[in-house]
């Protein structure tokens, strides 16, 4: 498949050019023209492109790419790190924001349909765009039970803090770092709440709204979404798509 057809195709698919994020998203590299296979990772640094490369990909397909804030010069590992993809004929195609929102693979609405639950809507914008789920719970469903479809479903939960009722009904979920939004979610009804990582600071959030709380680690929080993207692309396109695990443990 040629690199321009399927860049105009993600780029519109998850509204790139729609979405405000904290750096340029989308194509950040440009690699070589014919792309035969994707690899999917959560991160795009050093280790992950050599991980990329040993399965021969033509595109890594992240959630976290290399480019955030200001300008970065090309010097030191920030410099070699670009040099590696570029002497690698590599292309790298980044979906933050964009992924954590979009309504059929994005991160939280795949966390939602992996832990059975049902999506009613979105809250906590961000750059104005809204990014979390809002969801329903089947009748009955007990917190443990569902922390249990967690650790099944999408792995190990790093924290849980059960704070709030035994059956859950509704349930906030926001990929990531976003325990910040943990009164937010108790305000509108949510008597559960999954992310990824907690601070000191935030850490009596959960105690102190008495909710439920599964922390499942930033990391495999958003492992979902770019599996969910890869699987998108596989079907439509036929491509060739791998999925590589490069755990942080955070």
């Amino acid at each position: 498949m040629q690199r321009t057809e399927l860049v105009t195709y993600l780029d519109s698919y998850l509204r790139i050019a729609e979405i405000k994020d904290y750096g340029p998203q989308g194509l950040q590299i440009e690699g070589r023209a014919e792309v035969r296979k994707i690899v999917g990772m959560v991160d795009a640094q050093a280790p992950c492109v050599a991980a990329a490369l040993a399965r021969g990909a033509d595109m890594l397909l992240v959630h976290h790419g290399i480019f955030w804030g200001p300008p970065q010069r090309l010097v030191g590992s920030f410099g070699a790190l670009v040099r590696a993809y570029l002497d690698a004929d590599l292309n790298l195609y980044a979906a933050h924001l964009a992924l954590d929102a979009h309504p059929e693979v994005g991160n939280n609405v795949e966390l939602a349909r992996r832990l059975g639950l049902t999506v009613e809507s979105m809250f906590a914008p961000v750059n104005g765009m809204p990014i979390g789920v809002l969801a329903s719970a089947p009748d009955g469903m007990t917190f443990d039970a569902l922390v249990a479809r967690y650790a099944r479903n999408v792995g190990p939960a790093q924290l849980v803090q059960a704070y709030g009722p035994a059956v859950c009904h509704r349930v906030g979920i926001i990929s990531g770092a976003a325990a910040r939004e943990i009164p937010v979610a108790a305000g509108l009804g949510c008597d559960v709440f999954v992310t990824g990582e907690t601070s000191h600071a935030e850490f009596y959030a959960a105690q102190n709204a008495g909710v439920n709380v599964i922390y499942g680690g930033h990391y495999v929080t958003e492992t979902v979404g770019v599996q969910a993207l890869g699987a998108h692309l596989s079907e439509r396109f036929g491509i060739d798509f791998e999925f590589v695990d490069m755990p942080t443990g955070l």
